[in-house]
Order: structure tokens, then sequence, then C-alpha cells
């Protein structure tokens, strides 16, 4: 299941009073439960789901869970380890209780207070989980755990229900009960949301029930997991669930017109000019310059602050002891030369509109999180602000809430998403486009010397540009020298050959987002393997052990999300020793994936050196499932490809008299 506890509306509703509910009990497992060794509806499995419950009362003010798992391997027993949602002032865990059940019914029991349990760092976001790890797990074993949450009586808390899991579903039961004073309801803003919504993605056949108490229902058998396969798009955009909301509208034609409306304003109300803003702009651009320098130097203006977003946002205690508040304007955001990406955002816009430019505000989906459903009336799902500025009469998207974007690029997860913009008579959905392989690019340049032993010395220099510099840069923000160096160095060891050491000596431009990035990286070790008279080399120095993806799967049930589209060009070249002759050497190859993609392999040899040049385009991000055979073939095309040899062959030693 997934907490949306830092969801933007809280629910205040008038205090009630009810008798606190009781648990069930454990339930006793079968023969057939403790016995089995397999789940025929999901051959294979490492775990399945026996049974799983979610119990919501919004009168109560309570969620229950409960789940009972059968361990059928040894990968299974990932699932002893239960993670909770994180709390607040809000929400308290107050009754956890867990037991593991051994295949000859042994019971080992876990008692665990909340004050007991172990926090877990989450995922991007930093959101910090609660956690605890079920005693004596063994394959065969039963898992059985139940815990409750409750909440602050002023608040509401509508359910989502995660049907589908990563794991096989045998049976789940669903229930929640809506607060029953409606007309008591508003949200954050203080407006009525006296109406109760959800939207599913359910298979056929598969139906909410609403109850005559006013209850909503769903009972579900044999859920198949969540399909785990590489390169996939969000998996929250097309897992089987549920999510109930409580809202002020019944339509989405209203909800998007109003709430359109309403975020529009607050961008402009965020970005209001000042005589402030009005003077910083004066110092930044002048008044002849053109409409593009003034956008560049502005967009260098406020890409200069610190964005909170990749450093360290401040806590509540730091912002009280600083005697701060949350940036109610773009004003306060350049006083105080930091702020999130969207008021970075939105600070951007402010001056731009100043310096006599024509821009305006765009929000939109974070592709890495969800995919934008028209149908779920929450404005929730447009994460991320950017901005369409006109210049010489041409309008160009900018990112400047991403730290170290290069002007006019967008983020990958801002590319190919639903857009929400600002436009001269009102607000409009479309999309973002997708970038060019040209902006991707990745130039991996070698220049080694072989010694009669096998020996291998040398230097790459690999040069980056668009997400792999972005992202280089960014890790550089939050971590020290020595821990972004240790990360390269770990990339590193999957590029090169077995027995190759890579070190990255130092990078150029790793803070000036205007270049190119470079890593320049030391090769010692040894490389090939000698036979006889022969030395074998691996003729792709850079893929010559890679994984190519998607060469194991042979089917596909999702799309295919690569991120972004790219090129990747080496050129290698191979000093030999005197006594070494090329016998034979990578055949020049070419491979094409009409209209998605295309290899080229050659390679050139003389008596003192071989050159194995490489290119590989990728001219999308994302491809359908029916797409997956030609995608698949042109991978394993290519996998063979990378793995012809340099054969050189040693020269007899002549001997004296």
């Amino acid at each position: 299941m997934r907490f949306r506890l830092w969801l933007q509306a809280a629910f205040a509703v008038a205090a009630l009073s009810f008798p606190v509910s009781s648990w069930s009990q454990f339930q006793s497992p079968t023969d057939e439960e403790l016995k089995m060794t397999a789940e025929p509806k999901a051959p294979g499995a490492a775990a399945i789901y026996l049974y799983r419950e979610e119990t919501v009362d919004d009168n109560l003010h309570f969620h229950s869970f409960y789940a009972r798992i059968k361990v059928l391997t040894e990968k299974g027993k990932e699932l002893a380890t239960v993670h909770l949602p994180s709390t607040g002032a809000k929400f308290a865990i107050t009754d956890v209780k867990a037991r593991t059940i051994h295949s000859d019914g042994t019971v080992i029991p876990l008692d665990v207070k909340p004050a007991d349990l172990v926090e877990y760092k989450g995922t991007e976001l930093q959101i910090k989980k609660m956690g605890f790890t079920l005693p004596s797990v063994e394959v065969g074993s039963i898992l059985e755990y139940r815990w409750e949450l409750r909440y602050n009586d002023k608040y509401l808390s509508a359910p989502q229900w995660e049907v589908q899991q990563h794991y096989f579903v045998r049976k789940a039961h669903y229930s929640f009960l809506p607060f029953k004073y409606l007309n008591r309801v508003v949200n954050g803003r203080g407006d009525a949301a006296s109406k109760l919504l959800y939207s599913t993605t359910l298979p056929a056949g598969v139906t909410v029930n609403h109850e005559g108490s006013g209850k909503f229902t769903l009972d579900v058998s044999d859920v198949a997991p969540v399909p785990d396969e590489e390169y996939m798009p969000p998996v929250g955009s097309f897992m089987e669930h549920v999510q109930f909301y409580y809202s002020e509208y019944f339509t989405k034609e209203d909800f998007w017109k109003h709430e359109d409306e309403r975020w529009s304003k607050e961008a402009d109300h965020f970005s209001i000019e000042t005589e402030t803003l009005k003077s910083a702009v004066a110092t930044i651009v002048a008044p002849t310059d053109s409409e593009d320098v003034k956008a560049h130097k502005i967009y260098d203006a406020v890409m200069a602050l610190e964005n909170t977003d990749y450093t360290r946002r401040k806590s509540q205690t730091e912002m009280s002891e600083l005697r701060l508040k949350k940036a109610k304007d773009a004003e306060e955001v350049w006083i105080r030369k930091s702020g999130s990406r969207n008021e970075i955002a939105l600070l951007f816009m402010a001056m731009a509109r100043i310096a006599g430019l024509k821009a305006h505000a765009m929000t939109v989906c974070n592709r890495n999180r969800r995919i934008f459903d028209p149908y779920y009336l929450s404005f929730s799902q447009f994460q991320d602000d950017l901005v369409l500025v006109t210049i010489d009469g041409k309008d160009v998207t900018l990112d400047p809430g991403v730290k170290f974007a290069p002007f006019g690029e967008l983020s990958w997860r801002h590319q190919q998403v639903t857009s929400l913009r600002q436009t001269e008579n009102g607000t409009e959905i479309g999309a973002t486009p997708a970038s060019s392989y040209k902006d991707a690019t990745t130039v991996r340049a070698g220049d080694l010397t072989i010694a009669e032993d096998g020996g291998v010395k040398g230097t790459l220099r690999i040069t980056m540009s668009g997400p792999a510099a972005l992202q280089w840069r960014q890790m550089a923000l939050q971590n020290d020298t020595d821990e972004v160096a240790k990360r390269y160095n770990e990339q590193l060891r999957g590029m090169v050959p077995d027995g190759v050491d890579a070190e990255l000596d130092h990078f150029l431009g790793l803070d000036d987002y205007h270049t190119m990035l470079m890593a320049v990286v030391k090769i010692s070790g040894k490389m090939g393997t000698e036979t006889g008279k022969r030395v074998f080399l691996p003729g792709e120095f850079f893929e010559s052990h890679a994984r190519h993806p998607f060469v194991a799967e042979d089917k596909r049930v999702t799309a295919v999300d690569m991120e972004y589209a790219d090129s990747v060009r080496d050129e290698v070249t191979y000093h030999l020793p005197e006594s070494f002759s090329v016998e034979s050497a990578p055949s020049d190859t070419s491979i094409p994936l009409p209209g998605h993609a295309a290899f080229e392999l050659k390679s050139v040899a003389n008596q003192k050196d071989v050159t194995v040049e490489r290119s590989f385009i990728r001219g999308f991000a994302l491809l359908g499932a029916k797409d997956y055979s030609a995608l698949r073939d042109f991978y394993q095309k290519v996998a063979s490809a990378d793995q012809q040899q340099l054969v050189l062959k040693v020269a007899p030693t002549i001997s004296g008299n």
C-alpha cells in the first residue's frame, strides 16, 4: 500500500469520539499452507501472499493492515522486512503484531512496540520509513503480521489500495468506511470538499462494491504480480489499484477548469514584480541586450542560487532559528539566494517578465513517478514547474529549477510528459517534447599501449553532455570529491574488460554546465588471453563484457522506457609491441533498427596500432511493447558484434649461433 501522508491538502473535520476497534486474531495455517513448496498459478514465485486485508474507517480515524505470506525460496525471505509509512504529529503507528510459522508448525512471535521500530531511508524524495523484521525466517515459513495506523481526529485519510503487489496474491479483501458527515469536510485551503470520489485501474470484471451502509469493499483473488521487466515506465501508472479522495468537484471538466485557473493565479502571485526584483534585473541585463542574451543572463543568475532540492532543505527547527518562513514570493527567494526547484523556476519567470520578455508558467508531471491520468482529480499529478519564454518570436521551454540543466535542455523526467501551461487566453493542456539523441552524447576515447606480456597502460577520456553529465554534476553537490570518484570508478568497472583497472584521475567542467563534462581515466592491468603464438584481446574495449538489455527477455508486457534518447561513440587505439602483428580485427558491421536506432563498428589496423570505432545511436526514449520483438533482435545482433575479438600474432623469436 502507499500512504500519501505528504498530500497537498489535509481534511479538517469536527472532532468526534468513537470506541477503539478490536483486532481479529491471527489465522491458523492450514496443512496445505504449511506443506506447500510452490504455487501452480505463479510458477517460480519466490513467495506469495496467501491473504491480504486492509480496513479503513475515516470515522474512527484508523487504517489497519494484515498479511499472511508463504516463503518459497531464499529470495522470498526479503519479505521478512516490513516497511511502514513515515509518521508525524498527525499520524501514529499504534499496534504491531507479527510472527513466523515454520513448516513444522513452530511459532516464533515478534512483539514490537512503535518505539522499537527501525527507521529506513526511503526513495529519492528522502522519505523516511519505519519498519521491522520478522524472526527466524526460513524457506517454507509463513510470515504473518498486522499493524494499525491512527491519525488525528481533525483529519481524514482516504486510502489508496495497491491491489497488485510485487508477489502473487491468492486472496485479498479491502474495506473503506468514509466519513459520514461529508458536509463538514474542507480541504487545506478551507474550501468545501464534500464529495467522495475514487479512480481505479482494475482488470475486466473486477469492481468496487458500494454497500448500503456506505462502506466500499473489494475482494480479489489470484492477482498476478506487478511485471518485473527492464526499463519499465513508473509502476504506479499501470499497476492495479483503487484511489479514494474527498473533493469539491464531481466532474473532471469542473475540476481541471477551476484548479488550472487557481494554479495560474498562484504562479502569477508568487512571481509578482517588486522594486527589489526590478533593481536586481537592472544589474543583470542591459537595455540593449537582445532577448536571447537577456534570457541567458537571467537563467545563469538564478542557476547560481542554492537549489535546496539538490542540497538540503532546512528543517522547520532551522527555519524557526533563522526566523524564516516558507518563501511567499519570488523576491524572498532572491533575497535568501536559496529556494526549491519550483521557487527558483518561478523566480526566473518573474525576472524574465521584468526584463521585458514574454514568459509563462508551465507545470508538468514527473515521468519518473507517474503518467498523467485526467480522471484522477488531483493536482498533485503535476509536480515540477518549468517556464515557457518567447525569444525572437519562438517559444523556448526552460528548466531553471533543475540544477545545472543547460539553457534550453529539459531534464529527461520532464520530456514527453503532460504539461499545463499559461497562455494569453488562460491555460491549456499539452505535452513537452522529446530531446534528440544529439543532446545526450557520450564520447569514449582510449589511447592504450599493449606490452609483450599482455599488460596494458593508457588513458581514457570520456566526454559527456546531457543527462549523463547532469547526473555527475548534481551528485557532486551532495557528496565530497572522494565519494563522487568512488561512484564513478564503480561505473567504470562495468565498462572495462576483465583484468583491467580503471581509476578516475580527474573531472574537467564538473561545476560548469555550459561545457561538456570530461572524465580523465588512467588504465592499467592486463587484458587478453595468450594461446600459443596468439594473443586474443577484446575487440570492443568498453562493451566486451557489458550486459546488453533485452537479450534475456523473449517477451514483453509493458512499454519500454529508456529515459532519454542518446548516442555513444567509442574510439580506442591499441599501440602494439614490435613483435606483434594483427592476424584479424573486428569486421566492419552495420546494424539498423529503422526509425529507432543504428549501430556501426569498424576497425583499422596497420603494423604498429589498431583503432576500433563503435557508434551506437538510440533515437527513442519510449517504445511500445508491440515493437519489442524488433528491438530485442537488434540488441541481440549488437551483443554479438560487441563480442568480436582482436587477434594478435606473436612473431617467433630468432635465436643466434
